[in-house]
C-alpha cells in the first residue's frame, strides 16, 4: 500500500510538471483562438500572401520577411493576425510587441525584450543577466538549434534587431516577421553577415482603396457596412481626407460615432486647418525617428512645395539651398515618409504632408510671416498684401487659381515690394499673379522662380537671376526668351528677349540647369544659349507659335534633355518645321541625352539623313506622328537605349533598330503595323506594348511574336500541333468568312495559343476538369512527347460589356520543381460576338529536358477579372510521329526563335526554376 501510494505521488508530481510545461507553452505562444481573429478590412490580399510564405513547406532555408509603412497603417495588425492563424505550426514562436517604444520608456527596455523573447523560444526558467550582450549570445544559441515563428514588432534601430537575432544564423525553417517604419534596418542587420543563408522579402503597406476607407470608416462610426441615410457626402469626404489610413479612419470614426450631420460638417473643416492630434502623433514617429537636421528641412520642403514634383527637378533646386537630397530622399524613403512614383514624381502621404507642414505653422502659429515656409495660398496672399514679410521666410507659394475671389482682399495685383522685402526667400512660386513694380530688389538667394501662367511678355531686364537653377514659366505669355544678342542668327530672324535690353545688358545665367517653357502659346523664338553655360534641360512642350530655335543652343555642353514636342502641329507651320529640324540637327549639342519630337507632324522625309552628331542620345521619342516607317536616321544613334513611337497610327514597320536599343515602345492604335524586324546581335530585346489593336491583324515581330489569321496557318503545322480538327469545327460553328477574319493564330515563347467564342473543347483535349485547375501524371509511351496541348472556357457575367483580359497559364512540373507562368501579349481580346463564353486553346512546345513520363504536372488558370470565372479545363498530350519524310520539320522556323521554351529562357527566369513568359519580362540582361 504504501509502494503503491508512493508511485501514485510521484505519477502525479510528474503529471503536473507536465501540465505546467503545458501551460506555460501556449501561455509563451500568445496564441488567439482563431474565432476571436478581428477581421482586418482591407487586409485580405496581405494575409493570404504572408501565410503562404509561411505555410511554404521551405526547410532548407530560413525566411524574413518585413513589414514597412508609416504609422498607423496597419503593420502590427497584420502582423498580429498572420501570428494568430500559424504561430500553432511551430516549435517554437514569439510576439514581441512595441519594441521601440518599451524601449524609450525604460531604461532596461531592451533588456526585458531580450528576456521575454528568450523565455518564449527556450521554454527554459528566465535568466538573471543584466547585460545585453550576454542575452544575445543566449538567444544566438537558441535560434540556431529551434525552428522558431519569431515577430518583432516596431523596430526602429539596427541596434535593437541585432540585439533581439544577433549574428549567428537562424535553423532552417524558421520564419521572422519584422514591423518597422524604416525600410533600411533589415537588410543591413548582422543577421546577414553570418554563413547561413536566409531569404529576405519586404512588403510595403501603402493604405486602403477607397471602398475598403469605406467600409473600415462606417464599421466604427455607424457599426455597419454603409454609410447612414444623409451621411454618404460626409464620410466620402472623410474617406477622401485620409487617404486610405485605418488608423486615421478608425479614430475619426469613432469620434463621430452617434454624432448628428452638423457635428460631422463642422469636425471636417476644423481637419482642413489642423490635423488630429493622435494620428499626427502616430505619423510624427518617423519624422522624429530621422538623425540629421538635413533630412528634416529636406522633408519640410518637399511638404510644402514639392509634392508631386519631379525627383530630379526636385534635387537640382534643393542641392542648390545647401540641402544633401541624394541620401536625404533615399533615407526619407527608407522611413516610409515620401515615395517615388513611376513617372519619378515625389509622392507623400497626405496625411504626412500635413503633419510636415504642421510642424513649420508651428513655427509661429498665429504670426504666418514668421514662419520659414509659406504654402497656404490664401496666408501667402496676405502677408503679401499686408507686407509683413521678413528676412526669415526661405519659401513661399501662391497660386491665385487655388482662391476663392471673394477672399481675394479687393484686387488681385501685387506690388513686387511685397516679395523684395523676403531678402532670403530661396523658393519662390508665384502662379498667375499679377505683379507690379520693378523686379531689382528680388532676392538674390532666389534659387527656384516658378511663375505660371505670368502676363509678361518678356523677362524683366533687372530680376536677378544670377542663383537661379530652375526657372519655369509654362503658361505665361512669353513671346521671346532670349538672353543675348550676340549669335549668328540674322536679325531679321530674332526677337527682342529682354524689353528694352540691349547687348551691354546681357547676363552670365551660370546656374541655370532647367528652363521650362511649357505651353507658352504665344513663344516664337528661344536663344541666347551662350549666356546659358549649366543649362541641362530645355523644355518647349506645346508652344504652337514657336519657329526658332537658335543655333546657339549647341554652346550648352552640359545639355542633356530637350522636349520639343506638340510644338509643330498646325500644318502652316509644317514645312518650316521639316527645313528647321534638319538645320537643328546637326547643330545640337552631342550631350544631348533625351529628345522629344512627340506630335510635330513629322514624316519621314521631315528627319534629316543623319543624327549621328547625337552621339550620347539615349532616349528618343517620336510618338504620335505620322510617319509610316523608323526613320533611316534613327538607325544611326549608336547609344540609343530606348526608343518611344506610341500612337503612330500610320506605321507599317519598324525594321533594324539601333543595335543597343533594348526598348521599343508601340503602345496605342496601330491599324497598319505589320511587321517589326530586329537584328538577332541585339536581343534579348523589351517590345512594350499590348498590341491590342493589331491582335487582330496579321503582325510578325522577329523572334519573339507572330500573329496571323487561323485560315492561313498551313494544315500541316495545325497537324504538327495536334489540332487536326480545330479550324474544321470554329469554321462550321462560327461560319467561314467570321472564322477567317478574328480566329488568329498567336504564337511567342514556344507557345502557339488561339482564343474563340463558345463553350466546346476541341478534340485534341482529352483529360478534362471542371474549375481553374488541373492535375497529371504524364504516362509512359514508346513515343517521344513533344508538347502539351491545354485549354479551358472561361463564363463572364452576362452583364459585363467590357473588353475583358486573358487568364495568366501557369504550369507546374512537380517532379523538377519548374514553373512557367504565360501572360500573353495580346492581354485583352474582344467577344466575337454576344456570347458569355471565351475559350482559349494554347500548344507547348516542351522537351524531354522539360517534361518526360512520370513527371507530376498542375496547371492553373488565374483569372483577371472579378465577373470572370474559368468553367472548365483540359489538357492533351502531343507525341512525334513518323513522317514520310525524315528531314522535314513543320515547326522549325518557330523552333530557330532564340526565346522559347528550352532555349536561351534566361530573360524570362525569375527565380530558381521559375519563369515568366511575358513580353515585359524580355529585358536585356543587367
Amino acid at each position: 500500500m504504501n509502494g503503491s501510494s508512493k508511485w501514485f505521488n510521484m505519477t502525479l508530481v510528474k503529471e503536473t510538471d507536465f501540465i505546467k510545461e503545458i501551460v506555460t507553452d501556449v501561455h509563451h505562444r500568445r496564441l488567439p483562438l482563431s474565432n476571436s481573429l478581428p477581421r482586418l478590412i482591407g487586409m485580405e490580399d496581405y494575409i493570404k500572401s504572408i501565410s503562404s510564405w509561411l505555410t511554404d513547406g521551405s526547410c532548407h532555408t530560413a525566411d524574413i520577411q518585413t513589414i514597412v509603412g508609416i504609422g498607423g497603417i496597419g503593420k502590427t495588425s497584420l502582423a498580429r493576425y498572420v501570428y494568430g492563424l500559424h504561430s500553432s505550426e511551430f516549435d517554437k514562436c514569439s510576439f514581441i510587441e512595441r519594441i521601440n517604444a518599451r524601449c524609450q520608456e525604460s531604461y532596461n527596455g531592451l533588456l526585458t525584450i531580450q528576456k521575454q523573447l528568450h523565455e518564449d523560444i527556450s521554454n527554459k526558467n528566465p535568466l538573471q543577466f543584466n547585460d545585453v550582450i550576454e542575452y544575445t549570445s543566449k538567444i544566438e544559441n537558441v535560434l540556431v538549434r529551434k525552428r522558431v515563428f519569431i515577430v518583432l514588432d516596431d523596430i526602429d534601430s539596427l541596434g535593437q534587431l541585432n540585439s533581439l537575432l544577433g549574428n549567428k544564423g537562424l535553423f532552417p525553417g524558421s520564419k521572422i516577421i519584422i514591423t518597422t517604419k524604416d525600410a533600411s534596418l533589415t537588410k543591413s542587420c548582422a543577421l546577414f553577415d553570418s554563413q547561413v543563408h536566409h531569404n529576405h522579402t519586404q512588403v510595403s503597406l501603402n493604405g486602403l482603396c477607397e471602398y475598403q476607407s469605406l467600409h473600415l470608416l462606417c464599421v466604427h462610426a455607424f457599426k455597419s457596412q454603409n454609410p447612414k441615410e444623409g451621411y454618404e457626402d460626409a464620410s466620402k469626404e472623410l474617406v477622401k481626407y485620409c487617404e486610405g489610413h485605418p488608423l486615421a479612419l478608425e479614430l475619426l470614426g469613432e469620434s463621430l460615432h452617434k454624432r448628428h450631420i452638423s457635428y460631422w460638417e463642422n469636425y471636417i473643416e476644423v481637419l482642413k486647418k489642423e490635423p488630429h492630434s493622435h494620428i499626427n502623433k502616430a505619423l510624427k514617429m518617423s519624422f522624429d525617428s530621422l538623425q540629421f537636421k538635413n533630412d528634416k528641412e529636406l522633408f519640410k520642403h518637399i511638404a510644402c512645395f514639392f509634392v508631386g514634383m519631379d525627383r530630379n527637378v526636385t534635387e537640382t533646386i534643393l542641392n542648390a539651398c545647401d540641402i544633401n537630397t541624394r541620401s536625404g530622399i533615399t533615407n526619407l524613403i527608407d522611413k516610409c515618409l515620401i515615395r517615388v512614383g513611376q513617372d519619378n514624381k515625389l509622392i507623400m502621404h497626405q496625411l504626412v504632408q500635413e503633419m510636415g507642414r504642421d510642424l513649420v505653422r508651428q513655427e509661429s502659429p498665429e504670426k504666418p510671416w514668421k514662419r520659414s515656409r509659406l504654402w497656404c495660398h490664401e496666408e501667402s496672399l496676405k502677408v503679401l498684401k499686408e507686407k509683413k514679410g521678413k528676412g526669415n521666410t526661405l519659401g513661399l507659394s501662391l497660386d491665385m487659381r487655388m482662391l476663392d475671389k471673394k477672399k481675394l482682399y479687393g484686387s488681385s495685383e501685387l506690388k513686387t515690394k511685397s516679395v523684395s522685402l523676403m531678402n532670403n526667400l530661396m523658393l519662390l512660386q508665384l502662379n498667375y499673379v499679377h505683379l507690379n513694380g520693378r523686379f531689382k530688389n528680388f532676392s538674390e538667394n532666389l534659387r527656384w522662380l516658378c511663375m505660371h501662367g505670368s502676363p509678361l511678355k518678356f523677362l524683366p531686364s533687372e530680376l536677378p537671376m544670377e542663383n537661379l537653377v530652375v526657372l519655369d514659366m509654362s503658361y505665361s505669355n512669353l513671346e521671346s526668351f532670349d538672353m543675348s544678342y550676340n549669335n549668328p542668327q540674322p536679325s531679321a530672324k530674332r526677337q527682342k528677349g529682354f524689353n528694352g535690353s540691349s547687348s551691354k545688358d546681357k547676363r552670365l545665367l551660370e546656374s541655370l540647369k532647367i528652363l521650362d517653357l511649357s505651353f507658352c502659346e504665344q513663344l516664337r523664338s528661344v536663344g541666347g544659349f551662350s549666356e546659358l553655360p549649366a543649362l541641362e534641360s530645355l523644355t518647349v512642350k506645346r508652344c504652337i507659335s514657336l519657329v526658332e530655335v537658335c543655333e546657339s543652343v549647341e554652346q550648352c555642353i552640359e545639355l542633356v534633355h530637350i522636349d520639343l514636342s506638340y510644338c509643330y502641329f498646325r500644318e502652316s507651320q509644317t514645312e518650316a518645321l521639316q527645313s528647321d529640324l534638319k538645320r537643328i540637327s546637326f547643330s545640337l549639342p552631342s550631350s544631348l541625352g533625351f529628345l522629344s519630337l512627340a506630335n510635330c507632324n513629322l514624316c519621314n522625309e521631315s528627319f534629316p539623313m543623319d543624327f549621328s552628331c547625337l552621339s550620347m542620345l539615349w532616349t528618343l521619342c517620336l510618338n504620335f506622328n505620322p510617319i509610316v516607317s523608323m526613320p533611316d536616321c534613327v538607325r544611326t544613334l549608336p547609344m540609343l537605349d530606348t526608343l518611344y513611337m506610341d500612337g503612330c497610327d500610320k506605321m507599317i514597320s519598324i525594321e533594324h533598330p539601333p543595335p543597343k536599343l533594348r526598348l521599343l515602345s508601340v503602345n496605342g492604335p496601330k491599324k497598319s503595323l505589320r511587321k517589326v524586324k530586329l537584328d538577332q546581335e541585339m536581343l534579348p530585346f523589351c517590345l512594350s506594348g499590348t498590341l491590342t489593336s493589331s491582335s487582330y491583324l496579321p503582325l510578325e515581330v522577329d523572334g519573339i511574336l507572330k500573329i496571323q489569321d487561323m485560315a492561313d496557318v498551313e494544315e500541316k503545322v495545325l497537324h504538327s500541333l495536334g489540332w487536326t480538327d480545330f479550324n474544321l469545327n470554329i469554321n462550321e460553328k462560327l461560319g467561314k468568312s467570321v472564322a477567317s477574319t478574328q480566329t488568329k493564330m498567336y504564337y511567342e515563347f514556344g507557345i502557339f495559343s488561339t482564343v474563340y467564342v463558345g463553350e466546346e473543347m476541341p478534340n485534341c483535349i482529352s483529360c478534362r476538369n471542371d474549375g481553374p485547375t488541373i492535375s497529371f501524371t504524364i504516362p509512359s509511351s514508346s513515343k517521344k512527347l513533344k508538347g502539351l496541348n491545354f485549354g479551358y472556357i472561361a463564363n463572364r457575367l452576362e452583364s459585363s460589356y467590357r473588353v475583358p483580359f486573358l487568364p495568366v497559364i501557369r504550369i507546374s512540373n512537380i517532379t523538377k520543381n519548374r514553373v512557367w507562368t504565360y501572360s500573353q501579349s495580346s492581354k485583352r481580346i474582344a467577344m466575337l460576338d454576344g456570347n458569355g463564353c471565351l475559350s482559349l486553346l494554347s500548344h507547348w512546345m516542351f522537351g524531354p529536358n522539360e517534361m518526360k513520363a512520370g513527371d507530376h504536372i498542375t496547371i492553373l488558370v488565374e483569372t483577371l477579372e472579378v465577373d470572370h470565372h474559368i468553367k472548365e479545363c483540359g489538357i492533351g498530350l502531343v507525341y512525334e510521329e513518323e513522317k514520310e519524310d525524315e528531314d522535314e520539320d513543320v515547326l522549325s522556323y518557330c523552333k530557330s526563335w532564340n526565346k522559347i521554351i528550352g532555349g536561351d529562357d534566361s530573360a524570362f527566369r525569375s527565380t530558381i526554376g521559375e519563369w515568366s513568359l511575358s513580353s515585359k519580362t524580355t529585358k536585356h540582361k543587367t
